[in-house]
């Protein structure tokens, strides 16, 4: 059975999380306001260290995962808290350092989460060695959750040696020491590569398959004790340390020259088989030597002898082979199963941020400077989309396509103004336009009604404060209300600014619609009613609608479509772009202490809208190409058309038609936007009346406390300022007594 040697668990003392989490909470995050949504959290994470530091677990899995539960609640915390923000002394004892009767056990205290983690990391490896070495080494089970902790944990020890020293930024204690946590690591594997030695015994396997399992093992062994001899960590470990490890490295290379002299039996290499038996047996004396229990691998030294025996006899009486100097034999083959894995991101099987809401404030405000940046060119590629749909639709209604080129004789509609008809009846027709522009005025009263109502309230605040500092002068001695609303009161002139600027815009689509009234209600009507007021088209309208200026006409229709379809797709990929900038900022605030925000900003919107934007700056050039070939081929179309003629009432009032399509969409689309702007700003209006509110309310409550305080002081003045009564002489051995007016 494979003696495990578990590390020893670093010791810790207790400390409050509490206070100074909600402190750090209160002053630094923009949960500042409402610090009690992480009180729950904090507790909960108290509890946690306390679990997972400071009580004796049970060496079993569920125990692992306590402790890999709070390291990865450590890891998300650092990302969320820069290090100089935590003012909490985690104080940490060195592992190995078993104290003295004078100076007690080497420590350290840093006040960092990361150093916290570090620590906590080596007790998790640390622990998973320990569940290791009480496993069952009979059963399958035990061997493969011991060889699973086992690689874990060397995973762990070569995480912390890559990164202790970043961490920390100043000298370590021992256990902590790269080349120690090398060294653990290392002896981790051997370990790991030992059970899966013990597996292949277990399970009978080949014994070739077997000699290369503890080859392998062998040279983990002996890896471990040279970086144990390093000048660095040579005082660091366990007194009978060395000792086994170098006993395991010589048991291993015995183990290995055993089986493989059961392969050279099979072969009938009786002159091998003889000289790796020997070696064996000179190296299993040699461990047994080292090891506390003289009867370790006794088993396999007996099965040495009996087989050395046995192929001595042989060869003395049958082969008469020459027995090899061991050192001129090929060395056994190695199969390294056991692994050092990279340590994964998350520790635990099911992991959940307990501050899973908390962000830093400097992280909010880079979000949203950001969303502003993003906001900023998604407006701008929009608008110049849809301005350039505007023009293009004017243009084309202008030379009244593509009806013009659906004519046929007699009262029919041209199919591509039936289709603008029914796409203005679908929406709501005129009414829907008529109720929207409605409800704009109680919506701009609503938010003009809460903003008063704010502003009253700072004007009152400043008022009763005026008063009371005029009336007790220099002893109202807090800070004016006028200092201390200058932020409410610029914020009411941005709004008041926003909704004069919001009212400007609704006249300009209220003039729109206007405008085109008569065309949208037409196009309202029922189709029938529509093509009663379309004037009938001519004979020689309809041929020429055959013509092979017509016939490139309706080419360029088709790309008009196709450009327009185009551009609503990129709107769409503009505004349903997603970056996590979250994340990134808040691994910079991790990293580097601060948030770059410009530079990380303008980095990342060039490769997410960049390709966006060329893509609409080909499309805008590309109309400009459409448009001069239309307006070309129209000019030809035309001619062939009037022959010298004007246009008809009919072409006129079907270019009218057109535009009032185009206008009633962005008429609808602009009113439904701003509907969308007031009800969104008022919530916005709502909480901002609300943080005025609650101003007011704290400046009420401190000026009666002011108050009650001069009132007080006033009086205990009036009574102390009262002129002393005579007192008889007899009474002074007494003391004095000092007597009211009123008495």
């Amino acid at each position: 059975m494979a003696d495990i040697l578990s590390v020893p668990l670093k010791k810790t003392s207790e400390i409050d999380l509490v206070k100074p989490l909600k402190n750090l909470i209160a002053l630094r995050f923009s949960t500042a306001d409402n610090p009690e949504n992480f009180n729950d959290a904090i507790s909960e994470l108290n509890k946690l260290r306390s679990l997972a530091c400071l009580r004796a677990l049970d060496k079993n899995e569920s125990s692992i995962e306590i402790n890999a539960r709070y390291c990865d609640q450590l890891a998300a915390l650092e990302v969320k808290i820069p290090p100089q923000d935590v003012q909490i002394p985690f104080k940490w004892k060195d592992a190995f350092d078993k104290g003295s009767l004078f100076s007690g056990k080497m420590s350290l205290t840093i006040t960092s989460f990361s150093y916290e983690r570090m620590c906590c990391l080596f007790n998790l490896a640390a622990f998973q060695s320990q569940v290791a070495a009480v496993q069952s080494q009979e059963s399958d089970e035990g061997l493969k959750l011991a060889a699973k902790l086992l690689q874990s944990a060397s995973g762990i020890f070569s995480y912390l040696k890559a990164n202790v020293m970043g961490a920390l930024q100043q000298e370590p204690t021992p256990d902590l020491n790269p080349e120690v946590l090398g060294t653990l690591s290392s002896l981790m594997l051997a370990e790991a590569q030992e059970i899966f030695v013990i597996k292949a015994i277990n399970d009978k396997m080949k014994e070739a398959i077997i000699a290369k399992l503890a080859s392998q093992c062998e040279e983990f062994y002996a890896e471990t004790l040279k970086q144990m001899k390093q000048p660095a960590t040579t005082s660091v470990w366990e007194r009978d340390w060395n000792s086994k490890v170098t006993g395991k490295q010589l048991a291993y290379h015995a183990i290995a020259q055993y089986y493989q002299s059961r392969v050279c039996n099979s072969r009938k290499a009786v002159g091998e088989e003889i000289a790796r038996l020997q070696d064996a047996i000179e190296n299993f004396k040699s461990a047994q030597q080292r090891f506390s229990d003289v009867t370790t691998h006794q088993d396999y030294f007996n099965k040495a002898q009996k087989a050395l025996a046995e192929a001595q006899k042989d060869n003395d009486f049958i082969y008469h082979e020459r027995v090899p100097d061991v050192k001129n034999l090929d060395p056994v083959g190695k199969a390294p199963l056991a692994k050092t894995p990279a340590m994964p991101e998350r520790l635990g099987v099911s992991f959940k941020d307990l501050f899973e809401g908390l962000t830093p404030v400097v992280v909010h405000q880079a979000m949203a400077a950001w969303d502003v940046r993003k906001m900023e060119i998604v407006n701008v590629e929009v608008g110049r989309m849809r301005e350039a749909n505007q023009m293009l639709n004017g243009v084309l209604a202008s030379l009244n396509l593509p009806a013009a080129l659906e004519e046929s004789a007699g009262e029919s509609l041209p199919q591509s103004l039936k289709d603008k008809a029914r796409a203005v009846r679908q929406s709501g027709g005129i009414d829907i336009l008529k109720e929207l522009i409605g409800n704009l005025p109680s919506l701009l009263e609503r938010n003009k009604e809460i903003l008063d109502e704010a502003e009253r309230l700072l004007t009152e605040e400043r008022q009763s404060d005026d008063q009371l500092k005029s009336q007790f002068k220099e002893r109202w001695s807090r800070t004016p209300s006028v200092k201390l609303t200058e932020a409410f009161t610029s914020n009411i002139a941005k709004y008041r600014q926003i909704l004069a600027n919001a009212s400007n815009a609704d006249n300009v689509v209220k003039g729109k619609f206007e405008s085109t009234r008569r065309g949208i209600e037409l196009l309202s009507r029922p189709e029938g009613e529509l093509e009663t007021a379309v004037p009938s088209a001519s004979q020689s309208a309809a041929d020429n609608s055959r013509s092979p200026a017509a016939a490139q006409l309706r080419l360029l229709m088709s790309q008009v479509n196709d450009l327009k379809s185009e551009r609503e797709v990129l709107e769409h990929e503009l505004k349903s772009a997603v970056v996590d900038m979250k994340q990134l900022f808040l691994g910079a605030l991790t990293q580097d202490g601060a948030v770059n925000e410009p530079a990380m900003s303008v980095e990342k919107l060039g490769q997410v809208y960049g390709p966006l934007q060329k893509r609409i700056r080909e499309s805008i050039d590309f109309q400009a190409i459409l448009i001069q070939q239309i307006q070309t081929l129209n000019e030809d179309f035309v001619k062939d058309k009037l022959g010298g003629k004007g246009p008809s009432a009919r072409e006129e009032l079907l270019k009218e038609l057109a535009t009032a399509h185009d206008i009633h969409m962005e008429v609808q689309n602009n009113l439904q936007e701003g509907a969308k702007f007031y009800n969104d700003l008022t919530q916005l209006l709502l909480s901002f009346q609300c943080k005025i509110s609650d101003f007011c309310f704290a400046r009420k409550a401190e000026k009666e406390e002011l108050l009650k305080d001069l009132t007080s002081s006033y009086a205990n003045n009036s009574s102390s300022s009262a002129p002393p009564t005579e007192v008889p002489g007899y009474h002074t051995t007494q003391g004095t007594c000092i007597l009211d007016r009123n008495d």
